[in-house]
């Protein structure tokens, strides 16, 4: 019982570093959104969307190559063999970084005009953003989450007074503002290595990427997957309705933003303590991703009638100002989009801890296909309002995919599912057996021989000398 509850509060601790450190991390991110709503334009707004998508989708393929090998396979081990690894990882963060940034400084150029601004900011700035929250997410993987915490509170105690210096000095443009939240980031990621007393190591990322190439091309696939259809939706909508549009499509995702620091708080933390979980006991693992999934949901349903509620009695001026009547009919079907998502973070988990990068990826694949065609279609039929539930409809269908993905990987790979996750399959009736438990007791029969004769001796369990087949299953690392 002692160890029990020793395991709670480390649990406990592991979890509010967490949640505390995304607090700041999110903070930063969503109070340049608002302070962007407020002070520019609808249009220069979108025109940061389109810049802050593209941010999106540049630290997706960064934590793919670089940060989901090192929680999977260096969550909770020795210090020395973490410094190692997280050289090699944060090395590999920093080159993304060198090569994403280049190309959104080319795009920046070739666009022009305030969307030209707002890519060339962000282009600049890309190796500091990715290498910074490379660093947070190591520092998670051993059990560190305090300096995590403490790298990003450097961060926001920069960024608030540089955004406030830009206001005050008139320089409120997007391209000021993506560049002073960029460059405090890269002041962040310039600490780090101060904290974990290793280096990143920009020459090891050739070889990191080729020890774990079994998981990092396809986690940037499914990570890349997930974020490009809210990237590609967002440029073709800004063709299609606007960029005004777009902006305020972005706005009501930016007021899910205190919900999502307890979610991405969690999510620090819940994928190593799965990985751990599987090792230990591997039968509770879909109990786990399932608790996940309904806690994340219940919180973000609740969010989103706070909102409902909230903004159109001051809420939404004050976080939003003029930008709020437009993005208040976005809000419900913005909750349904996050509660959904939150249902697929589960299963995501299970998927992520059994290393079924496979069935992760075509899981992610299936939903980002069917968000980027339903939330075109809903341009097409109902503009942005009809975008918006297209996209939440999308999100639902896709978190059953994704459950359906986790309940035939743990099949695969040997960890008993509970009875919840393997229902009948379909056809089977009462006095049938599926085909699979067919083929068992033929096989059976065949290897029995003859029956035996009239008396022969049974065994204990009252079979005629056939021993019944018991079913093994093995832990997969």
């Amino acid at each position: 019982m002692a160890l029990s509850w020793r395991s709670v509060r480390r649990a406990s601790r592991r979890l509010t570093w967490g949640v505390a450190d995304q607090a700041m991390s999110s903070l930063t991110n969503f109070l340049l959104a608002i302070f962007v709503a407020r002070t520019l334009h609808a249009v220069q707004f979108g025109a940061f969307t389109l810049a802050y998508v593209t941010y999106g989708f540049a630290i997706n393929a960064s934590r793919g190559l670089s940060i989901e090998p090192l929680l999977v396979r260096f969550s909770g081990t020795l210090l020395p063999t973490w410094r190692r690894a997280a050289a090699s990882c944060t090395g590999t963060a920093l080159l993304v970084g060198i090569v994403t940034g280049a190309c959104a400084v080319g795009t920046g150029l070739l666009l022009g005009g305030t969307t030209g601004l707002a890519f060339l900011a962000l282009g600049l700035t890309l190796p500091g953003l990715l290498l910074q929250d490379s660093w947070r997410y190591s520092f998670f993987a051993v059990g560190h989450g305090h300096h995590a915490f403490i790298n990003d509170s450097i961060w926001v105690v920069l960024l608030l007074p540089s955004l406030a210096f830009l206001k005050i000095t008139g320089d409120a443009n997007v391209f000021w503002f993506v560049l002073a939240w960029g460059t405090t980031a890269a002041i962040g990621a310039a600490v780090a290595p101060l904290q974990a007393r290793v280096m990143p190591n920009l020459a090891g990322a050739p070889g990191w990427l080729s020890r774990h190439r079994d998981l990092g091309p396809r986690y940037l696939a499914e990570n890349t997957g997930a974020n490009s259809a809210d990237t590609l939706r967002s440029y073709t909508l800004s063709y299609i309705l606007g960029l005004a549009a777009v902006g305020y499509i972005q706005a009501a995702n930016t007021l899910m933003g205190p919900f999502k620091i307890v979610f991405f708080g969690i999510s620090l933390i819940t994928l190593p303590e799965a990985a751990k979980l599987l090792r230990r006991s591997p039968r509770q693992l879909p109990l786990f991703c399932a608790a996940v999934s309904a806690a994340l949901t219940l919180l973000a349903l609740m969010w989103g009638v706070v909102l409902l509620v909230g903004l159109p009695r001051g809420l939404g001026h004050l976080m939003l100002g003029s930008l709020w009547q437009h993005t208040y009919p976005l809000v419900l079907a913005a909750t349904i989009t996050t509660a959904a998502g939150c249902v697929t973070a589960g299963a995501l988990l299970g998927l992520h801890a059994l290393g079924a990068a496979r069935r992760s990826l075509q899981a992610v694949i299936i939903t980002a296909g069917l968000a980027i065609a339903c939330g075109l279609a809903g341009a097409l039929i109902a503009g942005t309002l009809g975008t918006m539930r297209y996209v939440a409809a999308a999100t639902c269908l896709g978190a059953l995919v994704t459950w359906w993905q986790l309940r035939r990987a743990l099949q695969e790979s040997g960890v008993p599912a509970p009875k919840w996750m393997l229902p009948r399959s379909v056809g089977t009736h009462r006095g049938s057996a599926p085909n699979s438990r067919r083929r068992r007791q033929a096989r059976t029969a065949a290897t029995a021989g003859p029956p035996p004769p009239a008396g022969a001796d049974r065994t204990a369990d009252g079979s005629a000398g056939v021993r019944s087949p018991i079913r093994k299953f093995s832990q997969r690392e």
